[in-house]
């Protein structure tokens, strides 16, 4: 890393994930949506933390512009909002999952290939279950592992319960976190 990389904000991931394992949604999603009733919500997130140069406001630009460019194909509309922990989602939507996926890997790729891989903090797909209640999927990039995300009824509580129980369904077909405690809730969804 040289000077130039430091002043500007950019860092090489020390590991970069794996494409396949983003892609491994695609596969799981045949088995969460035909045995156990799991549909896409038509919605997904990239949640990185944005710097403020020119370089990089460049790179977001043209993030969008890929993702717009692509939509005429794919229908992917793209917007983007800060959260309250200052990271900026940059959110996705269409009608199917395999589009988000490949939406969203455009957008990392990008971050990764302007030097900023280390400035992505995860994806988040949005899903329902068969009651209609909302389940996310959460692929932490500087691990290369998906995890559930199951928020329940109240303030800021989750269902931990039902998140081991997805862990349990899908484990075998997507690479799972296996410390739980680097399950981390992501409050304030945006979709």
């Amino acid at each position: 890393m040289g000077l130039l990389d430091v002043l500007t904000g950019r860092r090489k991931l020390s590991k970069p994930a794996a494409e396949d394992r983003l892609f491994a949604l695609s596969t799981a999603y045949v088995t969460l949506q035909s045995a156990y009733t799991i549909a896409s919500a038509g919605a997904a997130g990239i949640v990185f933390q944005p710097l403020s140069t020119s370089d990089f406001q460049q790179t977001e630009r043209d993030m969008e512009e890929l993702v717009r460019a692509t939509a005429s194909e794919s229908g992917v509309t793209v917007s983007t909002q800060d959260d309250g922990y200052g990271f900026r989602w940059m959110v996705m939507r269409t009608g199917g999952l395999e589009d988000l996926v490949v939406a969203v890997n455009a957008v990392s790729n990008a971050l990764e290939g302007g030097g900023y891989g280390e400035r992505i903090l995860c994806a988040v797909f949005a899903f329902t279950d068969a009651s209609k209640s909302p389940l996310y999927f959460i692929y932490n990039y500087k691990r290369g592992f998906w995890y559930p995300f199951v928020p329940a009824p109240g303030e800021q509580q989750r269902s931990t319960e039902r998140e081991l129980e997805l862990k349990a369904q899908i484990g075998s077909e997507l690479p799972i976190e296996p410390e739980l405690e680097r399950w981390f809730p992501l409050w304030g969804i945006p979709f």
